[in-house]
């Protein structure tokens, strides 16, 4: 997966909450990463974790998230 194939589809006020978003969208089949993975944990207020994904599958994941709040 090349990065600049990843579009971000969430900010998150914690690493947790990424992680487990991450999760719900990998579930599914869905390649996920977490941008800010490190520096989040030291500066969340100012570098949220951010959930990016493929472009072709930011919609089904986005509906995913919606439905595991």
């Amino acid at each position: 997966m090349q990065t600049q194939d990843l579009v971000v589809i969430a900010e998150y006020n914690s690493y947790l909450e990424a992680e487990m978003a991450k999760s719900i969208v990998a579930s599914a089949g869905i390649y996920a990463e977490i941008r800010n993975e490190y520096m989040s944990t030291a500066y969340a207020v100012a570098i949220p974790p951010q959930l990016l994904v493929p472009y072709d599958d930011a919609d089904q994941a986005k509906t995913l998230l919606r439905l595991h709040p």
